[in-house]
């Protein structure tokens, strides 16, 4: 059965959305990939390979015009802003749902991670005081072993917009815990940005607002930023 059938595989959707993207002017990457990850429908890695949900390949062109205005390099802000609501409006899950993971996919909690967890948290709420007036709310932390190239991510929800948790590589806490609060108030700006309901990007306004804060605002971005779970280091 084709694509629009209901035995459609992942290698026939990937191929068909790219075979559209295409079609309607997509820019060049050098890569591409689909996946079924809810909170991360749209991203462009640092290796500038272009994620996209599987479920998008049902979507009428329209939305994928949308997508190939988003990622276009030059697109004005409030084409991209107005490109972003578009195409995060269409039911990718609905076509595409997520693979459940097996349970060894799961990464499981490690001795010293409840101890770690708390004084991430204490360290989240004094920088929340100390920077942002108190007024951003409490965030979960997710420690991942899989994160070897990046210090840490936001994750930002797709459709609310709103900050979902901050991951921080297991490795990177080998480097002491004033490295990590260096990160972990990197993050924070991020969330201040998504909080704001601003872009969630390492643009103007998050170099203005880490320069005030105190970091260095030299970090790379894994949109994922998200776009969509946008996961951003």
């Amino acid at each position: 059965m084709g694509l629009w059938g209901q035995a459609a595989t992942p290698e026939t959707a990937e191929a068909v959305l790219r075979r559209r993207l295409d079609a309607l002017g997509m820019p060049p990457f050098r890569g591409f990939a689909t996946h079924t990850n809810r909170t991360v429908l749209l991203s462009i890695t640092a290796r500038g390979v272009l994620r996209m949900h599987r479920g998008y390949a049902w979507a009428p062109d329209r939305v994928l015009s949308a997508i190939v205005k988003y990622v276009r390099p030059g697109t004005r802000r409030a084409t991209r802003r107005s490109a972003e609501r578009e195409f995060l409006t269409f039911p990718v899950e609905v076509h595409a749902p997520p693979v459940r993971q097996s349970r060894r996919g799961v990464e499981r909690p490690r001795a010293g991670d409840e101890a770690i967890h708390v004084r991430l948290a204490e360290m989240h709420r004094r920088l929340n005081m100390q920077h942002f007036g108190g007024a951003m709310p409490a965030i979960r932390f997710r420690l991942s072993s899989r994160m070897r190239t990046r210090l840490g991510e936001l994750a930002v929800d797709a459709r609310s917009g709103k900050p979902l948790e901050i991951a921080l590589g297991r490795t990177h806490l080998k480097h002491g815990w004033a490295e990590v609060e260096q990160t972990v108030l990197h993050e924070m700006v991020h969330q201040w940005q998504a909080e704001s309901a601003l872009p969630v990007d390492h643009g103007a306004v998050f170099r203005r607002k880490a320069r005030a804060v105190g970091i260095e605002p030299s970090a790379r971005r894994h949109l994922g930023h998200g776009g969509p779970r946008r996961t951003v280091d």
